[in-house]
């Protein structure tokens, strides 16, 4: 009896599969968000949430978004935008900067970046340099801080800042 229902199985599972495979999201995910054009906002939550996945495939905690670190993000990216300036002495140097913030630090890095057009892209890019890959891979971060900027009238269209840092818990 059930070599008689087998092929009717079969092809109510057939059917689903090609159900499934003309599924079409309502939306992309907000990693490939168009940042470079008004009114575009980054999604910090899903930044937080690519970074910490990527931490954890390399055996390193995740972070969490920290409010004192996403002012500084922004601010420095908001100013680098505002004078089309990459640079992470742009105002003041990084280590003046992150003392200044209120963030009770016990260790940190910036990674900044321009011209990338999504957090995909500005993930990526922080990946393949080495350097922006080792401040993504600090090893005791806890806390991050992320920024895009959308400057229309520079060449890059886009400036960012990422903060990960890890509080001084001797500190208060």
């Amino acid at each position: 009896m059930w070599m008689l229902r087998l092929p009717a199985l079969v092809l109510a599972l057939l059917t689903l599969a090609a159900c499934a495979s003309n599924y079409v999201p309502k939306g992309e995910p907000s990693i490939y968000r168009d940042l470079a054009k008004p009114g575009a906002e980054l999604d910090a939550a899903a930044a937080a949430s690519v970074i910490s996945g990527y931490r954890a495939s390399n055996g390193l905690a995740a972070v969490t978004l920290d409010p004192a670190l996403m002012k500084l993000a922004e601010a420095q990216a908001s100013l680098m935008a505002k004078r089309n300036k990459l640079s992470h002495d742009v105002g003041k140097p990084f280590t003046a900067r992150i003392k200044e913030s209120g963030f009770d630090v016990k260790l940190a890095a910036e990674n900044i970046g321009a011209g990338y057009g999504n957090i995909a892209e500005a993930f990526s890019g922080w990946r393949e340099s080495s350097s922006h890959n080792a401040n993504m891979l600090l090893k005791g971060a806890s806390r991050m801080g992320i920024a895009a900027v959308y400057a229309p009238n520079t060449r890059y269209k886009v400036f960012w800042s990422l903060i990960l840092a890890a509080p001084d818990d001797r500190k208060g």
